[in-house]
């Protein structure tokens, strides 16, 4: 699965060398020190996928951990119907996998890409080995799943606590570089996958563009203009009994 990136030189070395400078930064790497981090890289395994391409698969032996370094990839289970639910997606300098990789058991869950994407896969009988000389790799790795738990409660009480319309609001002012003003944001991966990350039906996501227009946000393509983001996050963060009538 995927593409071995190679280690050759001229622009391939220096693309290598920022793909690690990159993995560094990860929360998972980012607070060791120096010389596990180097012996993680060294041992680190570094492929390419395609969009669409399989990482692993549901109930698949787990036998890493996965940083990604660069586009998206979306964990996702298989109802017994076929039906297909997004657990999550991550991006640049996010890991998972870590949980199981230690375990030694069965991916929960699948993981594709969801763009062209670059991840680095460290082989978990390293980590392992790492975590028996020097504590302070466990202590990393609950931080990184904490990370993840914190998410997947967050995204529990955004289902719970927020409309369809203000759950997409909160998912496009995370997309913002900037916190006053207007701002156009590029949609990440398709609207599809944008529905099924936030809980909703394809349809549920039109209806809510629609109504997002009231607070200034228009949808174009693949692309987001948000006239004034103050406004949409006090839309984001309002009572949701006051919205269901707008």
């Amino acid at each position: 699965m995927g593409r071995v990136l190679g280690r050759t030189k001229g622009d391939a070395f220096v693309a290598h060398e920022a793909q690690k400078a990159i993995a560094r930064q990860s929360l998972l790497l980012k607070s060791l020190p120096d010389q596990h981090v180097e012996t993680l890289l060294s041992h680190a395994i570094w492929r390419q996928y395609d969009r669409g391409e399989t990482i692993f698969v549901q109930e698949e032996s787990a036998q890493a951990v996965h940083v990604v370094l660069a586009g998206w990839v979306k964990l996702f289970r298989m109802s017994p119907t076929g039906a297909e639910a997004v657990v999550s997606v991550f991006t640049r300098g996010e890991s998972f996998g870590e949980a199981v990789a230690l375990r030694n058991v069965p991916y929960p869950v699948s993981a594709e890409a969801v763009s062209a994407c670059e991840i680095m896969h460290i082989p978990s009988p390293v980590l392992i080995s790492l975590m028996k000389t020097d504590p302070e790799i466990g202590i990393s790795i609950l931080a990184s799943t904490f990370t993840h738990l914190h998410a997947l409660v967050s995204q529990l009480e955004q289902l719970k606590a927020q409309t369809g319309a203000q759950r997409v609001a909160e998912f496009l002012l995370n997309l913002c570089d900037c916190d006053e003003g207007a701002c156009e944001v590029e949609l990440p991966y398709d609207k599809m996958l944008i529905a099924g990350r936030l809980g909703m039906k394809p349809e549920s996501l039109s209806r809510a563009f629609s109504r997002l227009k009231a607070v200034g946000v228009k949808i174009n393509r693949n692309h987001a203009e948000i006239s004034d983001i103050p406004l949409l996050r006090d839309y984001a963060d309002s009572d949701p009994a006051d919205n269901w009538a707008r």
